[in-house]
């Protein structure tokens, strides 16, 4: 036996093959060596290479082989004549080929001499004529030679032999001993495929039709225009009249000579366009696109020094140095009219009005403003827009953004510019380099107009949170104002004046229904907030103007005075809490200063020496820079040990750790040097450390004291702290003049270049017990220099 893929033999037909497995070649060969008879099986499943009896079919022909030809590469080609029908009775082996018993299938009918016969040839005849109509695969041969068999059974299995149906079909045609219902099977499988290829003929025709629509609307359409212009005729056509629209738009654009010779060269493509072809699409939204933009269109300044004043003060407390810068441009524009616009990056702490105050700036000029969020963008096209050839082509969002605000000198700001990323598709940074450069952005080219757009009377406004994430060439371009942290009387006068009437005015309350004394809001700033801005107050004004509202529905209340005992039922326990300043000095722990991103902080750092092998442990989460700057005071102690009265061994034989609190915070930065080496020295020696101090100040190997940053914001939290002594590096006395003046007057400021200058004054020296007679010997105190003389002057 021989299993059979895709194909079936058919008694009394001839049938050629290809044979490529080796249990089949195996088979011929055992027929060859006998009497040439072989039986035949189809499988069920074609993608079977190795079939089993449960995959083959029970019915098929035995054939004699009458050829073999054996063809390169070891396949052989092989041509059968079916003998008879045969189901499959028993499988001897399957190796090295199908060794089978079967039972011959004799057909139980007569298969001439009935009229019911003949109906059945004459409809299949009918069936086949149809078939061969449809489906061009069908030779004419083959409708000859059936319409002059008269045999019932023949011409079904002639029939299925030679047209193209699946195997299944095939299958079960063979199945059927009885050649009268062979014939019926026949014309059932016939009749199923003519209304299949009666469907498929309609769908082809629909197809066509539609083709041959378009191909004739477009023949007359372009014979229109011939026409037309032969004729000199306007607007005789919706085609010529959206032409000649778009011709008259451009021309009132008065927009620059390149910008219109384009447009109008774009114009000429649209009229030689099909009117539903997609390239006339894309030149369509092209063209919409560039004349909406406001290629001449430019709005008037407010340049009154005066009254830009009272705008942005009435819009913002604070910000006076945003303030002058704008102040400053009005001055300028007063004074000479043709100055361009500028490139301004205002930097600072979240919630402290950066993107209102560039609101307030529209407002005061008398400028159109849209407003560009850059947070997330990684795409080049994004800022520059896409190839017009792309499906979907769109601007960037700077020419978007000036369509939107209608005029060719807008203030744009550019929110979150340092949230910027990248990725494969490109920098945004780099693309907004041409826009924000003002020797260059007069010829803007976005990718999609394809067309220089004068940008050098926009005036851009970008804001961040820090610039360390800014590419240094953007920054470059950019005038950076740095807005600090508001002092909490500066939040105190923003809630008084913008936060609580926009919460009530929110709530529907009027100023004399809630009122809010300033102590009040003093201790909401102090007990439930910690951030630089204002966002978490307002959130926290709007909860007690929510629980006023409650409270007027429920009590059938006429108005509120909000009191100091009534927070804790508002808004709850205070969520931060000062700790003071502590009651006595004590030995290795120090406070220090830090600055966050939510304002300033009071650091303290704690240090235990422990007898040991000189290990030293640095503990709190700390950074590589903390944790450098701490190592350096170390090695300064071991340089001045015998001046300091320590055991110049005392690397050897202790242990020193090094610890600061709230470890889950992450914390770095150099400017604790100066805290960490005063708390190994009080520690080390004895001596306790002042509670009424606290410093910053970046340390070297010498002992000089560096600069630091974020002064304002560290001397705020010092004086929420309740302490009244700040030591500061020298060269920081300068930024004291930037430094609220509440703030400066309440505090004590010492400044110090070296930190041998302050060792009198932050520890008490006299407490230091001498470790060993060789380090009596040495000064305890370092003699007073002309550095403590003018730190003891500006105590006093």
């Amino acid at each position: 036996m021989l299993a059979l893929r895709g194909i079936s033999a058919f008694p009394d037909m001839l049938l050629s093959f290809d044979v490529e497995r080796q249990i089949s070649i195996a088979a011929l060969d055992a027929a060859m060596d006998a009497d040439r008879s072989i039986f035949l099986l189809a499988q069920r499943d074609i993608n079977v290479d190795d079939p089993e009896v449960e995959d083959l079919y029970i019915i098929g022909t035995v054939c004699f082989i009458k050829q073999i030809l054996r063809m390169p590469g070891g396949s052989i080609r092989v041509m059968v004549e079916g003998k008879h029908r045969a189901r499959l009775v028993r499988v001897f082996s399957k190796y090295p080929y199908f060794d089978v018993e079967i039972a011959k299938i004799v057909e139980v009918e007569p298969a001439r001499s009935s009229d019911h016969a003949e109906a059945l040839i004459r409809q299949t005849h009918a069936l086949l004529r149809r078939y061969a109509e449809l489906a061009p695969s069908v030779s004419p041969e083959l409708l000859a030679t059936v319409m002059e068999l008269d045999n019932v059974g023949y011409i079904a299995d002639y029939i299925a032999q030679n047209i193209y149906i699946k195997h299944s079909k095939k299958q079960g045609i063979l199945d059927e001993p009885r050649p009268l219902k062979r014939i019926e099977k026949l014309n059932g499988i016939l009749l199923n495929e003519i209304e299949i290829l009666e469907i498929e003929l309609q769908l082809r025709k629909k197809t066509s039709d539609r083709m041959m629509k378009n191909q004739r609307e477009h023949i007359l359409r372009e014979q229109l225009k011939t026409i037309q212009y032969e004729l000199g005729l306007v607007g005789g056509d919706d085609g010529y009249s959206e032409i000649d629209e778009y011709r008259e738009k451009i021309l009132k654009l008065k927009a620059p000579a390149e910008v219109e010779e384009k447009l109008l060269k774009e114009v000429q493509r649209l009229a030689k366009q099909p009117y539903s072809s997609s390239e006339a699409s894309v030149i369509r939204s092209y063209l919409d696109t560039c004349i909406s933009l406001p290629w001449n269109t430019v709005t008037k300044d407010r340049v009154d020094v005066a009254q830009t004043r009272r705008i942005l003060d009435a819009d913002h407390y604070g910000l006076e140095k945003v303030k002058q810068r704008i102040v400053e441009f009005v001055a300028v524009r007063q004074y000479a009219p043709e100055t361009k616009g500028g490139i301004l990056c205002l930097i600072g702490p979240p919630g402290t009005g950066k993107t209102s105050i560039g609101m307030s700036i529209a407002k005061a000029l008398g400028r159109k403003m849209a407003r560009i969020s850059l947070g997330g963008v990684h795409d080049e096209a994004e800022i520059r827009g896409h190839r017009k050839t792309y499906v979907g082509a769109m601007p960037g969002r700077i020419i978007t953004a000036v369509a939107q605000a209608g005029s060719r000198n807008p203030l744009l700001l550019l929110d979150e510019i340092d949230k910027l990323g990248s990725d494969y598709r490109g920098d945004p940074a780099a693309a907004l380099l041409e826009a924000l450069d003002p020797e260059q952005n007069s010829t803007f080219r976005d990718h999609y107009l394809e067309l220089p757009f004068d940008l050098s009377d926009t005036i851009f406004i970008t804001t961040a949170n820090t610039k360390s994430t800014i590419p240094r060439p953007l920054l470059d371009r950019m005038e950076v104002i740095e807005l600090t942290s508001y002092t909490d009387e500066e939040k105190v006068q923003i809630a008084k004046k913008h936060l609580l009437p926009k919460q009530r005015k929110k709530h529907g309350l009027k100023s004399n229904q809630l009122k809010i004394s300033d102590t009040v809001i003093r201790e909401v700033i102090s007990g439930y907030t910690k951030e630089s801005g204002v966002r978490t107050l307002e959130r926290e004004l709007a909860n007690i103007c929510r629980k006023a509202v409650l409270k007027f529905v429920e009590e059938d209340r006429k108005s509120l005075t909000v009191r100091s005992t009534m927070l804790e039922e508002f808004l709850g326990p205070k969520k931060y809490k000062n700790e003071g300043v502590r009651k006595t000095d004590e030995v290795g722990l120090v406070r220090g200063l830090a600055w966050t991103s939510v304002g300033g902080e009071v650091l303290d750092v704690e240090v235990n020496v422990m007898d040991g092998s000189g290990k030293l442990e640095l503990t709190g989460n700390l950074g590589d820079v903390m944790k450098e700057s701490a190592r350096a005071g170390i090695s300064y102690i071991r340089s001045r040990a015998r001046q300091l009265n320590i055991d110049p061994e005392f690397y050897k034989k202790k242990d020193i750790h090094i610890h600061f609190p709230e470890g889950a915070v992450p914390k770095d930065g150099p400017s604790a040097g100066i805290t960490v080496t005063l708390a190994v020295i009080s520690a080390l020696t004895g001596a306790p450390v002042r509670s009424d101090i606290a410093m910053t100040g970046e340390i070297t190997l010498r002992g000089r004291i560096l600069p630091i940053g974020g002064l304002k914001e560290k001397t705020m939290a010092a004086l929420r702290s309740g302490i009244k002594t700040v030591i500061i590096p020298k060269e920081n006395e300068s930024d004291l003049e930037e430094i609220d003046p509440l703030v400066r007057n309440a505090l004590n400021f010492v400044t110090t270049d070296h930190i041998d200058n302050i060792l009198d004054f932050a520890l008490d020296m006299k407490a230091i017990t001498p470790i060993s007679k060789d380090c009596a010997k040495s000064p305890a105190v370092v003699p007073e220099t002309s550095g403590q003389e003018e730190n003891r002057a500006i105590l006093q």
